[in-house]
């Protein structure tokens, strides 16, 4: 008969320090992006709208990895908040693209300092050569484990201005 896993066993898993790890991450980010009223998703959505003007929310969500029905939410939040605006396109009117506005620019712009501070805590606790090592292997395993990924991971080359550094930007397709 098998052992009994421990809680021990439990905290030595890899799913549960990538977890754990979430937590923190997201914590940090809020403590630092506190006064600017903004998530890591919304950031990460205002970044892929500003550097690609007109993109639609599929694509976006595709570029975010974050699920669909759920980027709608944080859409809608944004635009409440009036950093995007969404338009109806003229050959699909089912089909809205995104824009920043003035607004969300400058949000962004004013955010920066702090979600890189936000970064920078996050590994603080490694040493420079630990750090660039966890990041190289964490971006493989992304890479590696990004099709069972509930909401992948797609970089289309061609349509999008954005690449990917390092070792998965070979690697990444739509």
């Amino acid at each position: 008969m098998p052992n009994k896993p421990s809680m021990q066993d439990v905290y030595t898993k890899p799913g549960h320090l990538f977890r754990r790890m979430q937590q923190i991450a997201v914590a940090i980010f809020m403590e630092e992006c506190a006064a600017f009223d903004l998530t890591p998703v919304q950031y990460a959505a205002l970044v892929a709208i500003r550097d690609d003007p007109g993109i639609d929310a599929s694509r976006l969500s595709a570029l975010v990895a974050f699920d669909r029905s759920t980027l709608g939410s944080v859409l809608e939040r944004l635009e409440a908040k009036e950093m995007i605006v969404r338009r109806p396109t003229p050959d699909d009117k089912r089909v809205k693209v995104l824009h920043m506005t003035t607004k969300g620019q400058r949000l962004l712009a004013k955010a920066m300092p702090a979600v890189d501070r936000a970064q920078e805590r996050m590994m603080a606790p490694l040493a420079p050569s630990e750090r660039k090592t966890m990041m190289t292997l964490l971006a493989k395993l992304v890479h590696l484990n990004n099709g069972v990924s509930r909401a992948p991971l797609r970089i289309d080359r061609g349509k999008s201005r954005r690449r990917l550094t390092g070792n998965a930007s070979e690697q990444t397709h739509a």
